[in-house]
């Protein structure tokens, strides 16, 4: 069980850890690495694949602090200091066949990862570029997509131009309301998850694990993705530049990730209690 004067920080990385110019800044860090000497853990919870979070977990040092990556949306929850898969939902292999055709008929690009490797269907579009240049991994193209994802499978991603992704969010979650979540976590990004996995559940499952109340968790988001967990945490933050659905959601607003708002957060919610 962990002290009840401990604080759980959860944080999305994209927006939120990181600025606009995807790198943690100097006060962040420091902000960070302050509460972590005092005993509170640090979950950096992305729909990036696991290795799209490893640089994030070296730079604030989580292996030596015991923190977790909660990747894929919170498909997979990773220890980092034993490395060790916590917890962990799959996607059913039958429906890469018809994520497949509708991305072909759509023209939309689909995704999957493998071994540090983007695995794309199609030659990249912008957008799968993109998600490759985010997480720093290599875009494989494989001809027989289909054949090919024969492993364990935590997320696809779907890419499309924001005016056309609400449309097809809407068509896949109906043509799969039985066997998966989907969610756009940006206006172009349509994640094809594990039914009911998000943020918000997956954290559940973590905290049961670690002896933690939800009221000692405190959420940090800008996208989407991001409203489950913070609906679900004792104090749930948007960022400045947050998506206006994630700040109505919200107990708190801090400033904007390139205005250091962790640091508002960590000196109003874990210092000052």
């Amino acid at each position: 069980m962990m002290d009840n004067n401990t604080k759980v920080l959860v944080l999305d990385i994209d927006g939120t850890l990181t600025n606009s110019r995807k790198e943690i800044s100097k006060a962040t860090n420091e902000a960070l690495q302050r509460i972590m000497e005092m005993g509170h853990k640090v979950i950096l919870a992305s729909g990036r694949p696991t290795p799209g979070m490893r640089r994030y977990e070296k730079e604030l040092n989580l292996c030596e602090k015991g923190g977790y990556l909660l990747s894929y949306n919170g498909a997979r929850i990773i220890d980092c200091k034993t490395n060790e898969v916590v917890y962990q939902q799959l996607l059913p292999l039958h429906m890469i066949d018809g994520l497949y055709d509708f991305a072909k008929e759509s023209g939309c690009g689909v995704i999957t990862y493998l071994n540090g490797e983007v695995i794309s269907a199609f030659e990249p579009d912008e957008y799968v570029q993109l998600e490759a240049r985010i997480n720093g991994l290599p875009i494989r193209v494989v001809e027989q997509f289909k054949e090919f994802v024969d492993f364990d499978i935590n997320k696809c991603l779907l890419t499309a131009p924001a005016e056309k992704a609400p449309g097809f969010e809407k068509e896949l979650q109906e043509k799969y309301k039985e066997f998966a979540s989907v969610y756009r976590s940006e206006p172009f990004f349509i994640e094809v998850m594990p039914k009911n996995v998000d943020k918000a559940a997956s954290l559940e499952h973590m905290l049961e694990k670690l002896g933690i109340s939800v009221e000692q968790v405190i959420c940090c988001g800008d996208g989407f993705n991001d409203i489950s967990m913070i609906r679900f945490a004792g104090v749930g933050v948007a960022m400045g530049n947050a998506q206006e659905a994630v700040k109505e959601a919200a107990d708190y607003i801090c400033p904007t990730n390139d205005e250091d708002g962790l640091v508002d957060v960590i000196n109003r919610f874990i210092l000052q209690h």
